[in-house]
């Protein structure tokens, strides 16, 4: 149901994609859906911890590389294919707008927002040195609204470049741009 949905979401976007819609895609009843999610924010926010256990899992995988040169190397190309997916942007920034009516969402997509900062700032731990001109937790937000933020410009252009987010990170993470 939650591959149906994230799918359909992706797609169509958070609006325009209903329960009815999931459950007839999916070959289920609109029951069916009620079963496992009381509402659609609720089906929404599952198919978005998806997406985004991908992306750190991606993330991690980069992270393993075995040079800081290597790992920004990755970056830069895992960036290129995915900073600015048109759909994937669509969803979060239609979801976000959701969410600001309602109090329990916004809640919900804060601690969602703090794992993912909290990731952010391990990687870039792992990526830099120890002396990093910025507190991590400080980076971990710097990098994220940087990476939203181009996303979203990227969604509209995708032909922006990438390298300005990857310097910024260099900068951020304490990395020479010699590494």
């Amino acid at each position: 149901m939650i591959a149906t949905a994230k799918r359909l979401f992706l797609a169509d976007g958070y609006q325009a994609t209903t329960l009815d819609k999931v459950a007839k895609a999916a070959g289920f009843t609109k029951g069916a859906v009620y079963s496992n999610f009381r509402t659609k924010d609720e089906l929404c926010l599952a198919v978005l911890d998806e997406i985004h256990d991908e992306r750190a899992a991606e993330v991690a995988a980069i992270l393993a590389a075995p040079t800081a040169a290597e790992r920004l190397k990755r970056m830069t190309e895992w960036a290129e294919r995915v900073v600015g997916d048109p759909d994937w942007t669509r969803l979060e920034l239609e979801f976000g707008v959701q969410a600001r009516r309602d109090e329990h969402l916004r809640a919900e997509l804060a601690t969602r927002l703090g794992a993912i900062t909290g990731m952010v700032g391990a990687a870039l731990q792992a990526a830099g040195d120890h002396h990093a001109p910025m507190p991590q937790a400080e980076a971990a937000v710097a990098v994220l609204a940087l990476g939203v933020g181009l996303g979203l410009f990227r969604s509209i252009d995708p032909g922006i470049p990438v390298a300005g987010m990857i310097s910024a990170l260099r900068a951020i993470a304490g990395v020479s741009p010699n590494d």
